[in-house]
């Protein structure tokens, strides 16, 4: 009985949080200017939530602009409307290089730069509005210089936007205190931008409370991206209450929110909600998203759809998903382009397309290629790179280093590899150290290891821990595990259970298993027919085997012949006796014929009978005398027959002694009696 997990096996089976890298939102909306704390920064804020706050007065609302404004709650930037880059100064003649442009592109230049004209004339006549506008552009350009005293004259004046902003811009100076001071006060005045950015601030700071406050204050004003970072922090907390918050921002457009719901939902279980949130993540270019529905959408089946959703998470730059895209490729049989995504994949850091690409290689016989592959995948932190190297050395008999790369990925936790490991030290004698990395695999879930103890306790003729593995491997669905399984209840009488564990084996491939799941059907068959003994005797003089029977079952001869076509020299004398039997001679000769050339003496000496009443004698007498080489009785004793027809009388009782040797005891006495005769005839 082999080992197993000695074949060379690749193992392979497939975080961008959104708008996480500023401390704060720019305030878009121009008319945010509403009641803003006359509190200055520096000094301790009198006008906490739910207290009075002194007001200074908004800006006129004949002094707005007619620009669109933004909402406030997912844009960067408050107090301007306007779009794009401006010029640097004033007036549009003194743009440079306005006839650069298309006549489209140099009038929005001339339109902003008028726009920036208007802000400034404005701010420089004390206009709050002019102001804010003016120091919001100044700071999206980042021109932060420039901005910062026309949003500190606009705060004096009350616009919260401005506050929202310059708390923006200080923080980005690095100066987060004074940032957090300038946000508090915006905050209090009801902005939701500046709640926002002040929760994530504390949240920074690790005043988890603190900022717990300020966000749940600017989702409850509808403000997405703190709707989303509440979620975050409540969900980091294992609170309830994150999922209603990633919902709120999912449905306002927010895809990093609409993935996580993704991800709640299908860990629930509720699988066709989780793909509907996927897609809207996915279809706003959300990498990990769409690798995700790919992977849902090529379990099903659809492999199609999956490969576009790879396609578009790969050309973002996600590896996992170029990876998975080069699988459905190589399925397809476009081998090539699935080694450009895998190396696209390999070179940005992903370990299993770089075993991919090493398994690829070493199919091709380019181990230093393939070897290279694998410790690309091993210094990724994919430690199947270590075992698949492992496997490339005792592919090359370099046993040693085989050694070592499997003790490497074993000590790591790889069950196969520990397996691998100690397939090796018991090959070499080695059974004590084999044992425990037997153990350690088997524990670990490896079914080859499982079923491998079961050899080597069944070595030590230690049936019952033996069988107590076999049934392990063979509950986890290993073949030759339930085939030993199904003989050991065979033995004990079990029938029904042996034919279960037989069909479990015949089922994963096992030819043997195939053939015992026959021969048990055709005796079943043969009992319910009543045919006892009879049935049991050799068929028109065939040579059978301890199962006996031509006859049976219509299934029988179906797993015989699964069992013959792949190669099961058994399986295939039994169908050729079933010919016989049925009278189809070429049949017969064919499964004989298989038989014989693969090695069976029984099928040799079945296809040399077939042949002898066909009247093809001499070719009959060199499957005999293949078949009584190999140890067959009854082929040694036709042999002795024929020379003493033919008159070779010393021919003859060389073939008698070689059948009396052979047996069985009939055969022998029948070659005595023969041997006898010879004898008289030549003494004569």
């Amino acid at each position: 009985m082999d080992l197993m997990g000695d074949g060379a096996r690749l193992l392979n089976t497939r975080q961008n949080h959104e708008q996480r890298g500023a401390a704060g939102d720019i305030d878009m909306s121009t008319s945010d200017t509403g009641p803003m704390s006359a509190t200055t920064p520096g000094t301790t804020p009198t006008d906490v939530p739910g207290t009075a706050s002194v007001l200074l007065p908004a800006p006129r609302p004949s002094d707005a602009l007619p620009e669109p404004a933004g909402t406030g709650a997912s844009g960067p930037i408050a107090g301007t409307g306007a779009s794009g880059t401006v010029g640097t100064t004033g007036a549009t003649s003194e743009i440079a290089g306005l006839g650069d442009f298309s006549d489209e592109d140099g009038l929005a230049l001339r339109e902003e730069a008028e726009i920036e004209a208007r802000h400034r004339h404005a701010a420089d006549l004390g206009d709050p509005f002019a102001m804010t506008a003016l120091g919001t552009l100044l700071l999206r350009r980042g021109d932060l210089d420039g901005a910062e005293p026309y949003l500190r004259a606009a705060v004096t004046h009350g616009d919260r936007a401005a506050a929202n902003n310059l708390g923006l811009l200080l923080y980005q100076r690095g100066h987060t205190d004074e940032a957090a001071e300038w946000w508090r006060t915006a905050a209090v005045a009801g902005s939701a931008p500046a709640a926002h950015a002040l929760g994530r601030h504390y949240r920074e700071r690790g005043d988890e409370p603190a900022a717990e406050y300020w966000l749940r204050q600017a989702a409850e004003t509808g403000h997405t991206l703190g709707a989303y970072a509440l979620a975050d922090l409540l969900d980091h907390r294992r609170e309830a209450g994150a999922e209603r918050w990633f919902r709120a921002a999912a449905e306002h457009g927010h895809r990093e929110a609409a993935y996580r719901l993704a991800r709640i939902c299908a860990d629930r279980g509720q699988s066709h909600e989780a793909e509907q949130w996927y897609r809207q993540a996915a279809a706003r270019r959300h990498r990990r998203a769409a690798l995700r529905l790919g992977t849902l959408l090529e379990e099903r089946g659809e492999t199609a759809e999956a490969g576009r959703w790879y396609l578009t998470a790969a050309k973002d730059g996600e590896a996992r998903a170029a990876c998975a895209l080069a699988f459905l490729l190589r399925d397809a049989g476009d081998i090539d382009q699935a080694a450009t995504w895998w190396r696209r994949a390999a070179q940005a850091g992903d370990g299993q397309a770089a075993n991919a690409l090493g398994a690829l290689h070493a199919q091709e016989g380019e181990t230093q290629t393939a070897e290279r592959w694998y410790r690309t995948a091993l210094e990724a932190g994919d430690i199947n790179g270590a075992y698949n190297l492992g496997l490339l050395c005792a592919g090359g008999s370099r046993n040693a280093q085989a050694e070592q790369w499997y003790r490497k990925a074993a000590y790591a936790g790889h069950r196969e590899a520990a397996n691998a490991l100690a397939v090796l030290l018991l090959q070499r004698g080695d059974a004590m150290g084999a044992e425990p990395w037997f153990s350690k695999a088997a524990e670990a879930g490896s079914i080859d290891a499982a079923f491998n103890l079961g050899i080597l306790h069944a070595g030590r003729e230690e049936a019952d821990a033996a069988r107590a593995w076999y049934e392990r491997a063979a509950a986890a669905g290993h073949a030759e595990a339930a085939l030993q399984v199904a003989i050991a209840l065979q033995h004990d009488g079990d029938h029904h259970g042996a034919e279960r564990h037989l069909r479990c084996a015949a089922g994963g491939g096992s030819a043997e298993a195939a053939f015992r799941l026959g021969a048990l059907l055709e005796r079943r068959q043969r009992e319910r027919a009543g045919d006892g003994e009879e049935a049991a005797g050799s068929v028109a003089g065939l040579s059978v085997d301890e199962d006996d029977a031509a006859a049976g079952s219509v299934e029988a001869g179906e797993w015989y012949e699964r069992a013959a076509r792949q190669g099961h020299r058994r399986a295939q004398v039994r169908l050729g006796m079933r010919a016989a039997k049925r009278g189809d001679v070429v049949d017969a000769a064919h499964w004989y014929r298989q038989a014989a050339e693969a090695g069976s003496r029984n099928g040799a000496f079945n296809l040399g009978l077939l042949l002898a009443r066909e009247g093809a004698e001499p070719e009959a007498a060199l499957w005999w005398t293949r078949a009584a080489d190999a140890g067959h009785g009854r082929a040694a004793l036709r042999m002795a027959l024929l020379a003493a027809r033919h008159g070779d009388l010393t021919e003859a009782q060389r073939w008698c002694a070689r059948a009396v040797a052979c047996g069985p005891a009939e055969v022998a006495e029948r070659a005595a009696r023969l041997t006898a005769a010879v004898k008289h005839e030549l003494t004569a």
